[in-house]
């Protein structure tokens, strides 16, 4: 990006940020920081010390087809969706000092069946039983965490994850899919008209700026996007979209592909382009760290900027990425592992032009 000029003092923007796992809840973490609270003035200087206040309405679509681990249990257990992906992203757009966000965290690490449980997602089910909707389960946690945001489950339809393999077998089941050996062709799900939450196409409809990724190809993004009127809604809508790339394949789901396939891979489920943009990282990642993820077969994800722009979808090219090393209470981790990140900071600074850009407040030349 070149030099900018904003013109007037910003109308706060509307944006939404679609997936799950560690990149939704990454995304949200950086933000927040621009999302403005009661009290506090919109503008490029809202205040010392803080993030221009810039949007003023942010809304986290988030996947429901989790099987695993906690949110699993609690799935099978009590007939429910899985909250794990929602839990992270309330922590993600809370006050992460605060004592309640800690709580939220908390995985017990012994107990007999209460061993590997989330606190919040235990808190998620109760809330659940008490009020007997998931999507206010999900409202009124949100509240309590105080979170600067609204979090939606893209659907509230008990949907199971099913994927048709390379060597034309179908494997069920998120777990199941990300445990195989093969690779997807093409993701579904069952029942395949679940319909979107209302919010969640209403929220897509006002946005000024809609980012997709990073996630996981298949089960954190492409599962948002089976979603009945999710693909129509993202095809029409009148903000600018964006996808954030990954920085690393993934085992199982995108080894191999480079930035365009994996946009190809997505419009080959959505049958039609939702994309105008794609961060893409260009920084190099150190031979320590691909030392890390050679073990699984991973390497960076080649930018391939020519075929990404000759599916008509520009893009923006920087360092997004972060190395750092994460310790076990913190992550619910047990051992100390280092990780490759997105920074962001950087990232959410690159959205925030895009959106005012959105808005016609921008100039600027790629």
């Amino acid at each position: 990006m070149s030099s900018s000029t904003i013109a007037a003092q910003p109308h706060p923007l509307r944006v939404v940020a679609i997936g799950g796992g560690t990149g939704l809840s990454t995304l949200l973490r950086g933000l927040r920081r621009y999302v403005a609270v009661p009290g506090q003035p919109m503008g490029p200087f809202a205040g010392k010390g803080c993030e221009p206040c810039l949007i003023g309405d942010l809304a986290a679509l988030v996947t429901v087809t989790d099987d695993g681990g906690s949110s699993g249990r609690l799935r099978k257990g009590f007939n429910m969706l899985p909250p794990g992906d929602l839990r992270n992203c309330m922590v993600a757009l809370s006050e992460e000092e605060d004592l309640i966000a800690q709580l939220f965290r908390h995985r017990f690490r012994s107990g007999g069946d209460m061993e590997g449980h989330n606190f919040g997602n235990l808190f998620v089910a109760a809330l659940t039983e008490i009020t007997g909707d998931f999507g206010q389960a999900i409202q009124l946690a949100s509240k309590i965490l105080a979170t600067r945001g609204r979090i939606y489950p893209v659907t509230t339809a008990n949907t199971t994850l099913v994927a048709r393999m390379d060597d034309g077998s179908l494997v069920r089941g998120e777990t199941s899919i990300s445990a195989s050996k093969r690779r997807i062709v093409e993701l579904m799900l069952d029942p395949p008209d679940a319909p979107a939450l209302p919010e969640a196409l209403e929220a897509i409809h006002r946005a000024d700026l809609i980012t997709v990724g990073p996630g996981s190809l298949y089960t954190s993004l492409i599962t948002n996007l089976l979603v009945k009127g999710i693909p129509e809604a993202l095809a029409g809508a009148r903000g600018l979209r964006v996808f954030v790339c990954n920085l690393m394949t993934q085992a199982n789901e995108s080894l191999g592909l480079s930035a365009s396939q994996h946009i190809e891979r997505i419009y080959n489920h959505t049958g039609a382009p939702i994309f105008d943009y794609a961060l893409i990282n260009t920084a190099p990642v150190s031979p320590e760290m691909l030392l890390r993820y050679a073990a699984e077969g991973s390497v960076p994800i080649a930018p391939d900027i020519d075929k990404v722009e000759s599916l008509g979808v520009k893009c923006i090219v920087g360092n997004f990425l972060s190395e750092s090393a994460l310790l076990g209470p913190s992550t619910g981790q047990d051992a100390h592992s280092d990780v490759l990140r997105h920074a962001s900071d950087r990232v959410t600074g690159a959205l925030m032009e895009l959106g005012r850009l959105s808005q016609g407040r921008l100039t600027s030349k790629y």
